[in-house]
């Protein structure tokens, strides 16, 4: 991935202003088409096809991670809302936001972690986590620990 990433882009990320510029350039930003409240197709442009083959491949192997990495978390926690295909488009364009900031700053890839969504709201877990319990019929209540 890296190597296409260098041979397509030239490896300098200054002709792109933004992470957003770079999805774009690739085709791997989200459409949005919406006239008088009608949403119409959202298509993501072409872009660059040998980029977006790569990315594709990177992605796909990035979701099959679980939630044992971010982009894999990111990944299974799309694909019920928005389906497997346009959970894949967003893996991609985290991926070259990514890409982006890492050749922009100059710095080494650090994982947020599969639980970094867990660590970001964790009230929202636990209420996640009793509505499923309530689905299947159980009763959870959790108590608060203080630490010292």
């Amino acid at each position: 991935m890296a190597e296409v990433i260098i041979a397509q882009t030239g490896g300098d990320m200054a002709q792109f202003r933004t992470a957003g510029h770079l999805a774009s350039w690739a085709g791997v930003c989200p459409g949005h088409h919406e006239s008088a409240g009608k949403h119409k197709s959202g298509r993501r442009r072409h872009g660059n096809q040998w980029l977006n083959g790569a990315l594709g491949t990177t992605a796909m192997a990035a979701s099959r991670t679980r939630v044992t990495t971010y982009l894999g978390a990111r990944y299974h926690r799309l694909v019920p809302r928005l389906g497997k295909k346009k959970a894949l488009v967003a893996v991609e364009h985290s991926l070259l936001a990514a890409v982006w900031h890492i050749l922009t700053d100059n710095v080494a890839h650090h994982d947020l972690g599969g639980d970094y969504f867990t660590r970001l709201d964790p009230e929202r877990a636990m209420r996640r986590l009793t509505r499923q319990a309530n689905a299947l019929g159980h009763t959870i209540r959790f108590d608060l620990i203080e630490a010292a």
